[in-house]
């Protein structure tokens, strides 16, 4: 058992998969924008959640896809109240305060991001209650149009933070950041991670969260491997790389996923190219997942990776591509329940490619099968 699962953490907020914060953090921004435009004050937005899931990387990506400028602060690395506000310095006689470096200067849209606040002195902290009420310091104001993001690390645990009072927690929103696999996959799908990577974490996401273990670490992780071909024929390497940025439980089960299920996870390219899609895909999956008991992990990863393929490919799928994939859903051992949850990704109108799938949403049994789990 992970040692994190003895502690009863304090979050605040929803708790919500990535692209459900994404979607609150722009709703947020947009609504401060117009609050601006009228006079009235904007609130910052607080992002919690455990290390390594993706906090800085979420506000980091909103930024680039609005257009927004962006800046970082870690107070955590802030020793002195003039890492905050600025150094003194004698102008004409008086006192007045320079304002830091990372202070931008020029006119937004931007959003400054307060990294891991609650790791920073408790002095630091007090400090920065003032910017967050009123968007600026004794010292230096922030530029029209900036916005505040923070994340912060949960309270009640293991964690080496400072607590948040009532007065700082009620100047901010607040959501939560929890993992989910499937939208992890269909970032690393977008982002080259190694295909062999995220079939394990789709096959083994019970053991993607713990001490050592992260989604950061399993990146890490995913990249030192990817030039090596033959897994099973470096596993002693393998192992090495593994047991260096994971937990001993996550790099154990990978070793044995190497040696058992990898060659069961028929990739959504040979799916989808397959010639003859009988003697090529549908005999071997079920020769290599009817054991004792149906290996439904097996064919709910290769289900979601197919759907990801599918959705964010560039290219629209030729017939004998869209009658592969046809095929592929209404195979007589998928469950319905993981063909279900396939079909409604596809039907999503919202992902990239959702035009060029309506053919297989217009075969009359898969409509059937979309319009009953509506």
């Amino acid at each position: 058992m992970a040692k994190q699962a003895q502690y009863d953490y304090i979050y605040y907020g929803t708790r919500a998969k990535a692209g459900e914060v994404a979607t609150f953090v722009r709703h947020v921004l947009q609504a401060n924008m117009r609050a601006e435009a009228r006079g009235q004050r904007k609130t910052p937005i607080c992002i919690w959640g455990k290390h390594g899931i993706g906090k800085t990387e979420i506000v980091q990506a909103l930024a680039q896809d609005m257009g927004y400028e962006f800046r970082y602060i870690a107070p955590a690395q802030f020793e002195e109240m003039g890492d905050l506000v600025g150094m003194p310095a004698i102008e004409q006689g008086r006192t007045v305060f320079r304002s830091p470096e990372w202070v931008p200067q020029q006119e937004g849209p931007g959003i400054l991001l307060i990294d891991d606040v609650n790791r920073a002195d408790d002095r630091i902290l007090r400090g920065i209650m003032q910017l967050l009420q009123n968007f600026e310091l004794v010292s230096w104001k922030l530029p029209p149009k900036w916005q505040i993001i923070l994340t912060a690390n949960p309270d009640g645990g293991d964690y080496s933070v400072t607590p948040m009072d009532d007065a700082m927690i009620t100047r901010m929103m607040h959501i939560t950041l929890e993992f989910d696999p499937k939208e992890w996959a269909k970032w690393a799908e977008q982002n080259g991670i190694d295909s062999r990577g995220i079939d394990f974490v789709l096959t083994y996401p019970e053991v993607v969260t713990g001490l050592r273990t992260t989604p950061r670490t399993l990146v890490q992780f995913f990249e030192t491997i990817a030039e090596i071909d033959n897994l099973g024929a470096n596993l002693g390497l393998v192992r090495t790389l593994a047991d260096s940025c994971l937990d001993q439980n996550t790099a154990t089960t990978f070793i044995a996923f190497v040696h058992q299920e990898l060659r069961a996870l028929i990739s959504p390219a040979d799916i989808c190219n397959a010639r003859d899609f009988v003697g090529e895909i549908e005999q071997p999956l079920h020769a290599m997942v009817q054991k004792k008991a149906l290996r439904v992990d097996i064919l709910a990863t290769i289900c979601t990776r197919l759907a990801n393929y599918l959705s964010l490919s560039e290219r629209s799928l030729n017939e004998d591509q869209l009658s592969n994939v046809i095929a592929f859903i209404k195979m007589d051992f998928l469950p319905n329940d993981i063909r279900l949850a396939m079909v409604q990704d596809l039907a999503d109108p919202d992902k990239p490619n959702s035009a060029s799938l309506l053919p297989i949403l217009e075969d009359p049994e898969i409509g059937k099968i979309l319009l009953e789990g509506m």
